[in-house]
């Protein structure tokens, strides 16, 4: 449903996608992770034929991004990070206006109308004014707007950053419902444990692929043995770690610390230099791996896995 081969953008000497390959199939939901330059938001606009590619080629539902970018459009529904609802409309003046620009018909629209306001509860706020929504309800109106006229991939920038918890949740569940569907859905988030409801990921690294697969066999790369410590002085504990031969990955996560080691018989050593600086161990026990310990592992490392 979606194929990319050797895809490449530039602007200028600056590399944004840089030879990228990925196939998604029919039906799958995707995931695309990487840090704030990684070049996700210009992939997104790639395939969603906005923006053309420096070189390579790309196919989504069945057609070329730029021999039929027009048809593309009518399989695709593409939600950037801002979505143009217009705020001083209604949310039901919003809904009307994309059907206007989808050419729905009236029999249409009273379905599709039905179906977004079941599974986006917005129906009792149609008559309120989109700019007064939260930013969670703005999103679920933002998506409704994007399935109105049944697309069959849907592109996905970011669609939950800043939003609430609880609407976090709401979102993915509409996003199950659509999958269900048989909707092939590739979403970019910065939240790992988004990533995780995926069936494939893929990581992305100054516009690089370093890594793609289901979490499960991503989980199975690092090679190396994953330890999460919790002490009295995690900033000097971090420094006294980064000092030790050994020892790789080594994050920060909250008042915890993740940390890679290549032989277990290390951890003697480490108690030891760690107590000799005055640091208290509160805990210290080994985990198994996190996407996001995966990734940084993978960084790291300069491992590059491009399937799996």
């Amino acid at each position: 449903m979606l194929e990319i081969l050797n895809l490449l953008k530039q602007y200028g000497s600056l590399v944004a996608v840089d030879y990228l390959n990925l196939k998604i199939e029919k039906g799958e939901m995707a995931g695309l992770v990487g840090p704030d330059g990684a070049g996700k938001t210009t992939l997104m606009r790639i395939l969603s034929a906005i923006l053309p590619p420096t070189s390579g080629s790309a196919r989504v539902a069945g057609y070329d991004i730029i021999r039929d970018a027009e048809k593309l459009k009518e399989k695709i529904g593409y939600m950037p990070q801002r979505f143009g609802l217009y705020e001083d409309l209604t949310v039901l003046e919003n809904l009307n206006f994309f059907s206007e620009l989808y050419q729905l018909s009236k029999k249409q629209k009273d379905e599709k109308y039905k179906e977004v306001f079941n599974f986006s509860q917005l129906e009792p706020f149609k008559d309120f004014l989109a700019g007064n929504l939260s930013g969670g309800m703005k999103q679920k109106l933002a998506l409704s707007c994007v399935l109105l006229h049944t697309p069959e991939v849907l592109l996905l920038d970011e669609p939950t950053r800043g939003v609430d918890p609880l609407s976090r949740r709401d979102f993915w569940r509409i996003l199950f419902e659509q999958q269900k569907r048989g909707i092939t859905i590739f979403i970019s988030t910065s939240y790992m444990d988004e990533a995780e409801r995926c069936q494939k990921v893929a990581f992305l690294d100054k516009g690089r692929l370093i890594a793609y697969g289901t979490p499960k066999k991503l989980k199975e790369i690092m090679n190396e043995f994953l330890y999460e410590i919790s002490c009295d002085k995690t900033r000097e504990a971090k420094s006294v770690l980064e000092k030790v031969d050994g020892i790789s990955g080594i994050s920060i996560f909250g008042e915890k610390i993740h940390f890679t080691l290549r032989e277990e018989k290390l951890l003697a050593n480490i108690k030891n230099k760690l107590k000799d600086t005055g640091v208290e161990i509160l805990n210290l026990r080994r985990i198994e791996p996190s996407l996001e310990d995966i990734f940084i592992f993978l960084k790291q490392d300069k491992i590059e896995i491009r399937n799996g």
